[in-house]
């Protein structure tokens, strides 16, 4: 070759490099990271003729994403001018190739290690309510996903063991009506991912969503720290913890181990409601946590002439948030008040959040509204480590 003459685009050489770089833009659909930053590309080979073959290793056998990857990996190496054709080998990962894997997805955090303690970056939701049936965990569903639409990366812990419907919410259900269960990479749990949220949740370890789950405490406490070390959730901006409705072990273990974390009330325009929300609140501020707002959910359902039917009342989120103010330094205001929507009902029955189905429906401008809302940080990163390196 002569000296100054690049190589020539068309030899296999080059070929290989260029199908290489192409399979940069292959993610992995649940550890939503490019395949090749996780070593899963093995060897690259191009012939003559622009036949190419591409040795690509599954983090285990079984992999539930074995076949979109394959597929990506296909049409990825396609794309490259100059090759013909595509052959893909898939392989499966060794223990010891599994164990850099997990090694370098852990970033140097001791294994078994918290992933989001004061240090964090990720802003922590904690959403709660006095009682049940307010629609807390629609609301959270609907946040999440309205937050992931920004562009931000966003995890969900369904921390409502017994009550858990978040995977439902999402559509996280196989052809079977079975929900989702989340992949295993040794001792690391790879949450399913569903509108671009990541999301881990009881349900997905019972092998019947009807079968009632009957924990007591410190089973409970194990189980919400196994969510918060073995789940691989990455570098998230926001994670949002669906919380059983009241105040007890569940919302205690929360309160220890995310002492940090901002708490959402959710409740309803029904004055007495006040009452029982008020206490969630309190529960959580004593454990050390901030409440950063009330969430008024079922506020009226809008008539065609204009008007306002108040099924539920009127005025109890803003008591909620009056009780609230008591004692914090900043008052507690009413973030979002979400009309009563049939659409938000059978969305959640879907399993399509609606601020995706139906963005113009009143209840959806209302939950985008308060995701917009929240995605504006106001607390200070001064003196916060940032998790840079100069190199």
């Amino acid at each position: 070759m002569t000296e100054g003459l690049s190589p020539d685009p068309a030899t296999p050489q080059s070929l290989e490099g260029r199908v290489r770089a192409a399979l940069g833009g292959v993610v992995d659909p649940e550890i939503r990271r490019p395949i090749t930053e996780l070593d899963m590309v093995g060897s690259v080979e191009v012939s003559a003729d622009g036949s190419a073959r591409v040795g690509v290793r599954l983090t285990i056998v079984g992999c539930p994403a074995a076949d979109t990857i394959e597929r990506d990996v296909r049409e990825a190496t396609a794309r490259v001018d100059g090759v013909t054709s595509v052959e893909v080998d898939v392989s499966v990962m060794t223990q010891e190739q599994r164990k850099a894997l997990t090694t370098k997805l852990q970033a140097g955090r001791a294994a078994r290690g918290p992933q989001f303690g004061r240090d964090s970056l990720t802003r922590i939701f904690a959403v709660t309510s006095g009682k049940g049936g307010v629609g807390k965990s629609s609301v959270t569903a609907n946040l999440a996903v309205a937050l992931a639409e920004r562009g931000l990366a966003v995890g969900i812990i369904d921390a409502d063991v017994f009550g858990f419907s978040i995977p439902g919410l999402l559509g996280l259900v196989d052809e079977s009506g079975a929900t989702v269960k989340p992949t295993r990479v040794d001792e690391m749990i790879l949450p399913p991912v569903a509108y671009g949220v990541k999301v881990i949740s009881v349900g997905m370890f019972v092998d019947d969503t009807s079968t009632a789950v009957m924990w007591r405490g410190p089973m409970l406490h194990r189980t919400i720290e196994q969510f918060l070390t073995d789940v691989y959730f990455g570098d998230l901006d926001v994670l949002l913890l669906d919380l059983p409705p009241g105040t007890g072990d569940v919302a205690l273990s929360i309160g220890q181990l995310l002492p940090h974390a901002e708490v959402l009330v959710v409740t309803t325009p029904q004055p007495a409601a006040a009452d029982v929300a008020e206490r969630s609140g309190v529960v959580a501020r004593r454990t050390g946590q901030r409440v950063v707002g009330v969430i008024e959910n079922m506020a009226g359902l809008p008539q065609p002439d204009g008007t306002v039917l108040e099924l539920f009342g009127s005025g109890g989120g803003a008591e909620t948030a009056r009780r609230l103010s008591i004692g914090q330094e900043s008052p507690v205001e009413v973030l979002a008040s979400i009309p009563l929507s049939v659409a938000l009902r059978a969305g959640g029955d879907a399993g399509s959040p609606i601020v995706v189905a139906d963005p113009s429906d009143a209840a959806a401008i209302a939950l985008t509204a308060l995701a917009s809302r929240l995605a504006v940080r106001t607390d200070s990163l001064a003196g916060r480590r940032l998790g840079l390196s100069v190199s």
